[in-house]
């Protein structure tokens, strides 16, 4: 909300296109951009719940249970700070007793491994490998309410992209 005008003013002379980027899952907050001046968004997390998506089952079932406040932003996974879904995994990275996490890419070397044990766990039922399973999610997360096709996610952004901008247009009209 902040950044996005700030960049538009910044580079408007230019004719630099600015995408909008962070936390884009609905067609509102894309049409919300648009109004701030950016040409268009970039999404991300919206596609990981998506039929086609290779996530983990355990992992999408745990965004469609997760809001934004079950992010956490940790360099449990890769040693540079990347948002992700809190989890047993990454508290316990951030316990006062844990080390310091290793400086990228060498974190990637000690936790990639055990996460992938983890997920084939909890894909087989283990109650403690579904507390610790993690992946990288923004705080849009709390808006990825079901699995659906990626046809079906567009047609819903898009159809909401209208409605926000046809609202937005009426209050022109009073």
């Amino acid at each position: 909300m902040v950044l996005v005008p700030e960049v538009c003013q910044e580079v408007e002379a230019s004719g630099v296109p600015v995408l909008a980027a962070g936390g884009i899952v609905t067609g509102r907050q894309m049409a919300a951009a648009m109004a701030m001046g950016a040409a268009g968004a970039w999404t991300g997390s919206m596609w990981l719940t998506t039929t086609e998506a290779e996530t983990s089952p355990i992992i999408k079932e745990k965004y469609l249970q997760a809001s934004s406040r079950q992010t956490v932003r940790s360099k449990a996974r890769t040693g540079k700070y990347s948002r992700q879904l809190r989890s047993a995994w990454t508290d316990a990275w951030e316990s006062p007793e844990a080390p310091e996490p290793l400086p990228m890419p060498l974190q990637s070397s000690v936790s990639e491994a055990p996460l992938a044990k983890v997920i084939k766990l909890a894909e087989g039922g283990h109650a403690g490998a579904k507390q610790l399973a993690t992946f990288f999610v923004g705080q849009g997360v709390g808006l990825m309410n079901s699995i659906q096709s990626t046809r079906d996610v567009m047609r819903e952004f898009m159809q909401d992209y209208i409605e926000a901008v046809e609202r937005v247009s009426a209050t022109l009209d009073e």
